[in-house]
């Protein structure tokens, strides 16, 4: 079985090396695993420090020429790997420790009992702060009330080989990975792993970096999201218009009516009216331009991002 396990790294060699040497001791006993690791380097700013050794011929490095992000590092390895070295599964995992190399197995064997469906680890424990933990819980909610669809995963994971060259003309996963494969429509499931720690150093996910990673999820869901924002609007304008006809029948046909306020409710609605019509019209227009947009498809455009490999 050729299992080949895809790393992207922007600067973290240490713990990078310290992942293979443990990926290694995993599959040291089970001859009938194949291994080939990638190691997609981010154009990162530092280089690997004498202690880490990437000679061994299992292991290919993938130079970036520019930093694009986790997520499009990820996307460009995928594709490098499906047009490169055919095998049978890929298993993407963070390089720091956080996904842990025993848990592949499980994914494996999951994979492996699951035929053409992406398995991810659906992470339990976690070991983060307080405030980015609260703040991740409430990114899953957001997440869920503007596109319905449920995220409680990261990128860790195990994809079938055939999946691999179906996953790379899916120009979402570009923005986002886990949220590219809900929105592909490619079978995916996940089983719950606990997290692990980091090897060293400290995480490079602060609260800014979370937001951004937030926003690129819902990203992928730019049309569904404009509609159901649109949806709201011309509920608002509903409300807006009874709204209207309540304060008249009020101020003409009840003893109720107070001097002058009639009025300035009645202009409150017409403003509420005029803002939910321009709020539909922008995304009205926004939704006609990136549905006519011509997106980016990791398969055809990876080359250009490959500094070197060796």
């Amino acid at each position: 079985m050729k299992v080949h396990i895809l790393i992207p790294v922007f600067n973290d060699w240490e713990s990078s090396d310290q992942l293979i040497s443990e990926i290694r001791s995993t599959f040291k006993k089970q001859p009938e695993v194949q291994l080939k690791i990638f190691i997609i380097d981010d154009c990162s700013t530092e280089l690997p420090p004498a202690s880490v050794k990437f000679s061994e011929g299992e292991i290919t490095l993938v130079r970036l020429n520019r930093n694009v992000g986790h997520q499009r590092a990820i996307a460009l390895g995928l594709s490098h790997i499906n047009e490169h070295s055919p095998g049978d599964f890929v298993v993407i995992m963070d390089g720091d420790g956080e996904d842990k190399p025993s848990d592949i197995r499980q994914l494996l064997r999951q994979a492996g009992s699951e035929k053409g469906t992406i398995i991810f680890g659906n992470r339990q424990r976690r070991y983060e702060g307080l405030r980015f933990r609260l703040f991740y819980t409430l990114y899953k909610i957001i997440f869920r009330l503007m596109t319905a669809q449920k995220i409680n995963f990261g990128n860790f994971c195990v994809i079938p080989f055939e999946r691999v060259n179906n996953l790379v003309y899916v120009s979402d996963i570009w923005n986002h990975f886990s949220g590219g494969v809900i929105r592909s429509k490619i079978p995916y499931s996940s089983i719950p792993l606990d997290r692990g720690t980091r090897y060293f150093g400290t995480s490079k996910m602060n609260f800014f970096s979370l937001v951004i990673h937030g926003l690129s999820a819902i990203a992928v869901y730019t049309d569904i999201l404009a509609v159901r924002i649109l949806v709201s609007t011309f509920f608002l304008i509903a409300f807006s218009i009874a709204g209207i006809f309540t304060v008249s029948a009020i101020r003409f046909f009840t003893p109720f009516a107070i001097p002058g306020w009639a009025s300035f409710v009645v202009l409150s609605f017409l403003i509420l009216i005029f803002q939910a019509f321009l709020i539909s019209l922008l995304l009205l227009f926004n939704v006609l331009n990136y549905r006519t947009q011509r997106h980016f498809i990791p398969a055809l455009e990876y080359k250009n991002f490959i500094s070197y490999i060796k």
